[in-house]
């Protein structure tokens, strides 16, 4: 009887990693940028520039890009300033069109991006205006280095918008749907607890009373008997009480595998020849498997002492690395069944919502009750990253693709 280990999806340091991956990779590309655009300035003003202005000009780049995650307005605009002025800077000027479709919300911010975009445009064409033949290569490197930029930033940025309202709302309907079910659950849990106490309780507390005025009219031989029956129905309403109060919410204390040898000995103490055995070493349950593997023992005795009296009982707890294995084992005449109650479909389920499983059957003239619980997890509250890096890489990647089709073929009908 065996299951494979519960072991987690993923930890918490798998999704911390996430988060600086991605900023590793925007310094990467940060830094991809400056390089790009220094070397095509170095390139192409090489003879005028000289070591220190080459690594000046690489200075005012890298502070235009740490700026333009606070200031993208601003730094589009000097981005565009310096392609206008000096015929460089494409690449910078992609960074910061992108942050600015990004990063502005307002429509005031709109209109200043819309504004120095057109302000470029005008200051392009008249400070180094475009022959006739090349106009078309003119409007596709704007319409790719300017407004396919800001319009891929624009529309991330309204994208992560509506995924981050959608999962607001998600979260209010869940919870006032949780709400509503736990309203419903208490008002059946309040008439359950209600019935229990007008019917089960009073009937108990007689037994109760009934038991201690039978013992003081009893020979002192059955004396020790009664008044272990006596004891016996006390805790039965104990017991009683504090599912009451459970059930109306009153967080009482719950029976685990510490009252295991406990109940063992209270069953011995009534006659059933009952062996405990124990092996591994002791781990970590959670309040719900650890109660489940109490009521599977206490469930197991209280079968064989119904159906098969004076029978020797064996109870096993077995450590394993995965979980608690729980084992009744008794011998029988023939198959034991459940009687008029629901005793083993009850455990069934409490141990299924415990996250283990149950097994009970008859083979070789011995009725068998086994269980299996898993121990509590290491890891909890790991919360799961939204899906949102995949779908930016694609349309990065379609981008990128867009660009270096749609230049070169404005080139070419610019040559043409």
């Amino acid at each position: 009887m065996r299951r494979a280990a519960w072991t987690p999806l993923a930890t918490d340091g798998d999704f911390e990693t996430g988060p600086s991956l991605l900023r590793m990779g925007r310094h990467l590309l940060a830094a991809a940028v400056v390089a790009a655009d220094t070397a095509l300035l170095a390139t192409g003003y090489g003879n005028v520039l000289r070591l220190w202005g080459v690594l000046a000009c690489a200075l005012g780049l890298a502070l235009v890009i740490a700026l333009s995650h606070r200031m993208p307005v601003a730094t589009f605009t000097i981005a565009l300033g310096f392609v206008v002025s000096a015929g460089g800077g494409y690449v910078l000027l992609l960074w910061t069109a992108y942050q600015a479709g990004r990063r502005v919300v307002s429509r005031a911010g709109t209109a200043a991006v819309v504004g120095a975009a057109l302000g470029g445009l005008a200051g392009r064409l008249l400070v180094r205006p475009p022959e006739p033949r090349s106009i078309p290569a003119f409007v596709c490197a704007y319409v790719v280095f300017v407004a396919l930029p800001l319009l891929v930033g624009r529309y991330l940025a309204q994208h992560e918008r509506l995924l981050s309202a959608l999962d607001r709302n998600n979260r209010r309907l869940r919870r006032e749907r949780e709400l509503l079910a736990e309203r419903e659950r208490l008002r059946e849990r309040l008439r359950i607890a209600r019935d229990m106490h007008d019917s089960l309780g009073h009937r108990l507390s007689l037994v109760t009373i009934q038991a201690s005025a039978l013992e003081v009219s009893v020979p002192p031989a059955q004396r020790e008997a009664v008044r272990r029956l006596g004891a016996a129905a006390s805790d039965a309403v104990d017991e009683l009480h504090a599912l009451l109060g459970t059930l109306r919410g009153e967080g009482a204390r719950s029976r685990g595998t510490s009252a295991i040898e406990e109940v063992v000995t209270e069953f011995r103490s009534a006659g059933l020849a009952v062996t405990s055995r124990r092996q591994g070493e002791p781990r970590a349950l959670d309040a719900e498997a650890s109660q489940a593997a109490y009521r599977v023992v206490e469930e197991g005795l209280t079968n064989a002492s119904r159906h098969a009296p004076g029978r020797p009982v064996t109870v096993s707890l077995a450590w394993e690395p995965d979980g608690l294995l729980v084992t009744v084992v008794n011998p029988v005449a023939g198959q034991v069944a459940d009687g008029a109650g629901h005793g083993l479909t009850g455990l069934d389920e409490r141990v299924r919502a415990a996250g283990g499983f149950l097994d009970h059957r008859t083979e070789n003239g011995e009725f068998r009750l086994v269980a299996m619980l898993p121990l509590a997890a290491e890891t909890e509250g790991a919360e799961t990253p939204v899906p949102g890096a995949a779908r930016t890489a694609l349309l990065g990647f379609a981008t990128a693709a867009l660009m270096f089709v749609v230049l070169p073929m404005s080139m070419l009908v610019g040559v043409a």
